[in-house]
């Protein structure tokens, strides 16, 4: 596909590609039943443009037509007990703060509806999620009566569903015109400046300043430093009143209510289009050294002759196998996630198997795929009596 030199979010020419990956999958958590299937599904081009102008960075190749967000789509973290503890801790977090008891709440790519169903439960309130990869039968909550789940991408034929918080975690990453996007979810809104938006995202900086190139894959055509995602939401009509990180700094927060006239304040964590630029000239220039680092790691515990596998069989662990061109170097892929075991990582047909499956292959390295779940990940080895070496990204 041609690259697109324009900015998709401010319309600026002249966007300045600074990273660039071949024939890398498409999707990276749907459903691969076979490894042919893995190793053959549909391949794109990834080359991210950083706009000096208003600081988006994007996939200056992606092309939208080739996703596929269906119920094969497997992005749930909800099996893990450290990002449950998160999650619970976050939704305690908002329902405090703004009062969420009794209300109407929407979210806006709410995935299996973990996230909702939390703020419902735990503040009785009454939701709407949207997300075409929501699967009905794995819901069994027992508030499922006061949420209705669509199976569709939202929209402005959704405006009429009106929410007192509106949510969206991790879902603008995905989206290729973002603020075309935020602008319709401040039009759907209309004139009620009670109304509070929150979205997650993941922190564009933390990957340049770690050069974490398994952080990068298709589906994430858009990325954002805190500084970018304030700028966004005040170009498109809201008035921001909270930007953090969280997550041991992984993913952005970002709390806005609609405004009738333009914003203009900041907060100080926000980094100026210069600090930004920096950054991405540091990871043009570091990235290809540490993707030779990792080669050769892997490439001396095959020499060895010791067992590796990776941990996460999710969009970090396909982007951390495609982009270093790993095969046998790595055994397996291991997820807590029992609807992925015996699927295949896209692109390079790695087997996903369970936990337990790691009593009889008894590897000798394990690679954690975000080091978040290190701590995880180590007590579970140690429950099945395995003392392998534990290596994070």
């Amino acid at each position: 596909m041609s690259m697109k030199d324009t900015c998709p979010d401010c319309g600026a020419q002249g966007t300045e590609i600074f990273y660039e990956l071949k024939e890398v999958p498409v999707h990276s958590v749907l459903l691969m039943p076979d490894r042919q299937t893995a190793l053959s599904y549909p391949k794109g081009d990834i080359a991210l443009a950083f706009c000096r102008h208003c600081g988006s960075i994007s996939n200056a190749a992606f092309d939208p037509m080739v996703h596929e967000y269906s119920s094969r789509y497997e992005e749930t973290q909800g099996f893990s007990p450290t990002f449950n503890a998160f999650a619970r801790r976050q939704a305690l977090s908002l329902i405090e703060r703004y009062d969420l008891h009794g209300k109407d709440i929407i979210e806006i790519g709410c995935g299996k509806g973990e996230f909702l169903t939390l703020l419902c439960e735990l503040g009785d309130n009454r939701g709407i999620g949207f997300d075409p990869a929501y699967v009905n039968e794995r819901d069994h909550s027992a508030v499922r009566d006061r949420i209705t789940f669509i199976q569709d991408f939202y929209s402005e034929k959704y405006a009429d569903c009106r929410g007192d918080f509106v949510c969206c975690k991790m879902t603008l990453e995905h989206i290729q015109n973002t603020a075309a996007f935020v602008e319709m979810v401040r039009r759907s809104m209309g004139p009620r400046p009670e109304t509070v938006v929150f979205f997650q995202v993941p922190d564009a900086v933390r990957i340049l300043r770690e050069n974490a190139f398994w952080d990068i894959y298709y589906e994430h055509c858009s990325y954002f430093s805190i500084g970018t995602l304030g700028r966004l939401f005040r170009r498109c009509g809201f008035v921001v009143t909270g930007l953090w990180k969280d997550y041991e700094d992984q993913y952005l927060m970002i709390e806005a209510r609609p405004g009738a006239e333009p914003d203009a304040a900041s907060f100080p964590v926000e980094e100026s289009l210069e600090d930004l630029s920096l950054d991405i000239a540091r990871f043009s220039e570091n990235c290809g050294r540490t993707i030779r680092a990792w080669k050769q790691k892997l490439e001396s515990i095959r020499r060895s002759g010791h067992r590796a596998v990776l941990w996460g069989g999710g969009s970090k662990g396909v982007a951390f196998l495609t982009t270093l061109g790993v095969d046998e170097e790595i055994g397996y892929v291991v997820d807590i996630n029992p609807f992925k075991h015996g699927t295949y990582m896209a692109g390079t047909g790695h087997e996903i198997v369970s936990p337990d499956f790691l009593r009889t292959y008894r590897p000798d390295v394990v690679i954690v795929m975000n080091p978040v779940y290190r701590e995880e990940i180590r007590q579970s080895c140690a429950g099945m009596e395995l003392n392998p070496v534990v290596l994070s990204v």
